[in-house]
């Protein structure tokens, strides 16, 4: 099973205030954890909302929001992606996260959709054939893991 640990932004992260020395060597103690125990996809952390843009779409258009964006609960300024045998490993590895030593109060962790959970049809046997045809790096996808 695949999960997304979504890491919250803060008004810290949202500032642009870069980690420390001391976070991101606690944070790279975490990731090489992780990355020893073969669960580790991928990670990275994003630039606040001021770099950003959002796309929404209604009746057809398409319109464009420039960033930064207020509403703070709901802004994400990192991830991982991990690999793991069950919910309750997923849930283990986050709360492994040295959440004190870089300030984080919360991650989300979603479980992925793997294409084995829709039913078969031509739209899920495309998707396979795309899966084969991403560079390997990004090939850690549906197509890629039996879940």
């Amino acid at each position: 099973m695949r999960y997304m640990m979504f890491v919250k932004g803060s008004k810290k992260t949202e500032a642009g205030v870069m980690p420390t020395e001391q976070e991101m060597a606690a944070m790279g103690k975490y990731n090489e954890e992780l990355q020893k125990a073969g669960v580790l996809l991928d990670l990275s952390g994003l630039k606040p909302t001021s770099k950003a843009a959002k796309v929404q779409f209604s009746n057809g258009k398409r319109t464009v929001i420039d960033g930064p964006f207020t509403e703070a609960k709901e802004i994400i300024c990192g991830y991982w992606i991990i690999q793991v045998k069950s919910r309750e490993e997923a849930i283990e590895w986050a709360k492994r996260i040295p959440a004190e030593a870089v300030e984080m109060a919360e991650v989300e962790l979603r479980p992925f959709f793997e294409l084995e959970d829709f039913a078969p049809g031509p739209a899920i046997e495309a998707g396979k054939e795309l899966g084969k045809k991403l560079p390997a790096a990004a090939n850690s996808g549906p197509a890629a893991h039996k879940g």
